[in-house]
């Protein structure tokens, strides 16, 4: 594994942790995942397994550590598993069809759908909702999808400036 890549993807994490950490709950206690954003980022600029498999983890781990959703503690990691290798399945898929913005946006928002649809699954069998699985699909998974993907918006074009004038460039 490249070390400069590494160093990336804990910045991520890292500011996905913080944004996890600070966002307030908006129904029932379950808030918005911008961690997902985060990591999606990271899958997007390094899309190699071993990288999606490391991000995937690390970041289950700290939203595990930082939710105070019941059950959340091992939803999280289950959840971000499996939406970052769904997520990374489509974005290879359609990275070969066009690089635009709206493929980007677009595949952000599936991935934050499966998301929040595995971490209820998961949490419903666990510990059980706090609410119905509709109501808290359509009052946070749904909010959650629209500002997820309004921030990769923003923050993607953002990362591949930075990327493009620091030539970081990984070496295989």
């Amino acid at each position: 594994m490249n070390t400069k890549v590494l160093v990336f993807l804990s910045l991520l994490v890292g500011m996905g942790a913080v944004l996890h950490t600070v966002m307030p709950p908006i129904y029932l206690g379950m808030k918005p995942d911008l961690m997902l954003v985060m990591m999606f980022l990271g899958i997007m600029l390094f899309p190699e397994k071993k990288y999606v498999l490391l991000v995937a983890i690390v970041a289950g781990v700290i939203s595990a550590l930082t939710t105070n959703f019941p059950g959340g503690q091992i939803a999280n990691p289950v959840d971000k598993l499996v939406s970052a290798f769904v997520f990374y399945g489509i974005f290879m898929a359609a990275r070969k069809h066009t690089q635009s913005l709206v493929m980007v946006c677009t595949v952000t928002a599936v991935g934050i759908l499966v998301s929040g649809t595995v971490f209820l699954t998961t949490a419903l069998f666990i510990a059980g909702l706090p609410g119905t699985f509709i109501g808290l699909f359509i009052s946070v998974v749904i909010p959650a999808t629209v500002m997820g993907t309004i921030a990769m918006a923003i923050i993607h074009p953002v990362a591949q400036q930075i990327i493009k004038r620091t030539n970081f460039t990984v070496s295989a």
